[in-house]
């Protein structure tokens, strides 16, 4: 392995970055990392027809949002800039111009209209879909005809029409192609723009890439980088090819199975951490029982011989699972912070601001609970709520009626006056003494209580929330909730 490992990930904005452009750039960089080396981020914004508005941004402030830095490239620059290929059209066109000169690249004036009557015949043929090379051999003197007349023209890669192109792809093994069976492909465009396949090797040379790591869709385009690497005489990167990601049910990834901008990751509520973790799995392992690990951990141990063949499975539920997990590591105070952007976003402008120590009180309760921060307003409102919306039905248990109901309340509240210590241990000795001498099953007598201070079955320790929520609050929730039940 080289010893100065300098890896890339070479993103083009005509989207938003998805978890399968994040996970390339992730291994990308824990494979930097974890060999000493450098990682660089370069736009490649050359398909300016399809470039979306906004992208470039959302694609490095996803990466700064998961806290994969980079070592060179937009907003911190570098030695081999400028880094985006809009910006290095000259070098291209240079290039373009050399591989004509040597004999290895040629003028297409072929129309559109033209190429897709060959298609069409070679369809009808079932002959090998590619270009005819109809245009490979004009002479000099036609092809200054045909630019003095104005004809558009685009740069056309010659490929050997025999032989063979091998790689000894660092995840995949031993790939070889059939030469003849790979066309001349288009380098330069007639807008003068380069295609995707002339620009990645002109700017991984002049980068000084030693590792192009990219998803196993690019494996295809293998022996046309590898065959221009040869005509520049460049010495080529190592190339290792990362596994495709599928959905739950093997089809290809896609939004029904949660692959969205990575930045709605973030507006969910997922833990950058998580992400990571759960990123870092979908085509590597630390071994066959190990799921959480710590980021420190994950670049120790990080190499491309742990990365597997076998395509990786996205599951949204198991991302969920790790999330929580994440959630439960944090220390309350940390948690309150992660979450009260969420709160001020989704909770009413009437419940705005939260009271901060109130808050930390609250959050020990609801952590076991919290699987995603964007559930933090939902799982807390009944906190900050001046007002529940009760339903009778659900404060009349199974096994009481209203009166029965009415009766459990009013005596509950009638043992919380007397406490003047109102903590979640004298709480639940009055009120378990209460239940005792009314005869009523604790089930049943809690589970109207806690429909009165929540509106909800399912709470955090029905004392704990009490205490939090402190005996003026829930006197005054015993009240309302009885005059519910009577009305």
């Amino acid at each position: 392995m080289a010893e100065n490992i300098r890896v890339r990930f070479a993103p083009s904005p005509t989207g938003f970055p998805h978890i399968g452009n994040i996970r390339t750039a992730f291994f990308n960089w824990l494979f930097a990392r974890s060999n000493g080396g450098k990682f660089i981020v370069r736009v490649e914004d050359t398909d300016q027809e399809r470039l979306v508005p906004g992208a470039v941004d959302a694609i490095l402030d996803g990466l700064v949002w998961l806290g994969i830095d980079w070592d060179e490239g937009p907003r911190v620059d570098g030695p081999f800039g400028p880094y985006l290929q809009s910006e290095r059209l000259d070098l291209y066109r240079q290039a373009a111009d050399r591989l004509i000169a040597q004999g290895n690249a040629y003028r297409c004036y072929c129309t559109r209209e033209r190429l897709a009557e060959v298609r069409e015949v070679q369809q009808k043929e079932k002959r090998s879909i590619g270009y005819d090379r109809h245009c490979k051999s004009l002479t000099k003197e036609q092809c200054q005809d045909l630019d003095a007349a104005g004809a558009p023209s685009v740069v056309r890669f010659a490929m050997p029409g025999s032989g063979t192109t091998e790689v000894n792809d660092l995840i995949r093994g031993q790939v070889e192609w059939q030469n003849e069976l790979v066309d001349d492909f288009v380098l330069l465009k007639s807008d003068g723009f380069p295609t995707y396949h002339l620009a990645v090797v002109v700017d991984d040379h002049l980068m000084e890439i030693s590792h192009v790591l990219r998803a196993e869709e690019w494996l295809s385009s293998t022996p046309r980088h590898l065959q221009l690497y040869r005509a520049f005489d460049y010495p080529p990167p190592r190339f290792g090819h990362l596994p495709m990601i599928l959905g739950p049910d093997r089809s290809k990834l896609s939004k029904r199975h949660g692959a969205t901008s990575i930045m709605e990751y973030r507006d969910a509520g997922y833990l950058p951490e998580a992400l990571k973790n759960f990123m870092v799995l979908l085509g590597w392992s630390l071994d066959d029982q190990t799921d959480v690990m710590p980021l420190d951990v994950i670049i120790k141990n990080f190499s491309l011989e742990r990365v597997g063949k076998p395509a990786a499975i996205f599951d949204l539920e198991r991302l969920g699972w790790m999330n929580g997990i994440y959630i439960r590591q944090l220390a309350p105070t940390e948690l309150a912070a992660q979450m009260l952007p969420f709160l001020e976003r989704d909770l009413p402008a009437e419940l705005l601001p939260v009271d901060w120590e109130y808050f930390l009180r609250i959050v020990p309760l609801i952590q076991e609970r919290l699987k995603l921060l964007s559930e933090s307003a939902q799982i807390t409102s009944y906190f900050f709520e001046d007002r529940l919306d009760y339903s009778a039905a659900n404060l009349v248990q199974k096994g009481m009626d209203a009166e029965s109901a009415v009766t459990a309340l009013q005596r509950a509240g009638h043992a919380l006056i007397g406490i003047d210590t109102f903590e979640a241990e004298t709480i639940e000795q009055a009120l378990r003494a209460t239940a005792v001498e009314l005869e009523f099953k604790p089930r049943e007598f809690f589970g109207t209580l806690r429909e009165a201070i929540t509106a909800r079955s399912a709470t955090p320790s029905l004392f704990e929330v009490m205490a939090v929520l402190g005996k003026d609050r829930v006197l005054a929730r015993f009240s309302a909730a009885a005059k519910q039940v009577s009305s």
